[in-house]
């Protein structure tokens, strides 16, 4: 059986848990996975995996080997590029990013890069959290932070801007707002990863922090978009997801002259050694591409 394979479905197995999981991402056969595994295990002599009717577990040999196949098969892709006619780019590109970033950003410039490459594929997965790339098999995630995860390189590619808006409807059937400490009044719809909901304001030289009251929490931005538009309360959203809501009325921005703080996209990698051209051609794809504001 092709090893390169087998490899590529131990790593997934060990990743995943299950057989099951394994099989329907890779689209291939349960019994299929099994054969892939007992040829790994055959090949390297070695049981590499606990199997039970509940979960799936590394053995100590697994645990072993696996970073050492990781490296082989990312070495087998490298290899396949440079062994490519032309000089052409070539290969799977596996991109986290969060939901609302990759709906609204992201995927008009990696179909852009697509065109310019047909032989490069992507693979978009949408997490808000941050995850470890290599146990992901992730090769670059794209982030909104105020600073970079230390234990990852992170190359800034953009601002991120935020403001506070709420539907017409909502404005018309609530009380004004013309300080920050009249958000203290108003319904507001907050990330629930934080414990307090405390929006941080700046104006010029003034900066004041507002503890505000949200009924309706959310752990996903365009969650807390949709609510907005459906007369729920006032948000705090990136303006690269509302801005087209404010140029067509269907949202307002409260506060005009109070800003909430700036944050920065980052592109995120784990290491610069054995990067794939395609995957290096794509950072610098992205980071020419936002170099200038797209919202």
């Amino acid at each position: 059986m092709d090893r390169l394979t087998a490899a590529k479905v131990f790593v997934d197995v060990a990743t995943s848990g299950s057989f099951t999981a394994t099989a329907d991402r890779l689209e291939m056969s349960r019994p299929m996975v099994t054969r892939y595994i007992e040829a790994m295990e055959s090949w390297l002599n070695a049981r590499l995996l606990h199997r039970t009717t509940r979960k799936v577990s590394l053995t100590t040999a697994g645990e072993d080997c696996l970073e050492e196949v990781k490296l082989w098969l990312k070495q087998a892709e490298s290899l396949g590029d440079l062994a490519n006619t032309g000089g052409e780019l070539s290969g799977t590109i596996r991109l986290a990013t969060s939901m609302s970033f990759g709906y609204s950003q992201v995927v008009p410039v990696i179909q852009q890069f697509l065109a310019l490459h047909p032989k490069v594929s992507i693979d978009v997965d949408l997490q808000d959290s941050v995850t470890d790339l290599t146990d992901s098999q992730i090769d670059i995630a794209i982030r909104i932070a105020s600073t970079p995860d230390p234990s990852l390189i992170g190359k800034p590619i953009a601002l991120c801007e935020s403001v506070i808006v709420a539907s017409p409807h909502y404005l018309a059937n609530s009380e004004p707002i013309s300080t920050p400490g009249d958000l203290t009044h108003h319904a507001c719809l907050g990330y629930k990863n934080f414990q307090q909901h405390v929006w941080h304001l700046t104006k010029a030289n003034l900066q004041q922090s507002v503890e505000v009251s949200c009924r309706l929490t959310a752990n996903e931005a365009t969650t807390l978009l949709n609510a907005a538009l459906c007369h729920g309360g006032l948000a705090m959203q990136p303006t690269y997801l509302v801005s087209q809501y404010l140029k067509n009325g269907q949202l307002k921005q409260v506060l005009p002259d109070w800003k909430p703080d700036d944050m920065t996209v980052y592109v995120l990698y784990s290491s610069r050694k054995h990067m794939r051209p395609a995957v290096r051609s794509l950072i610098d794809y992205l980071s020419d591409y936002f170099a200038t504001s797209r919202w």
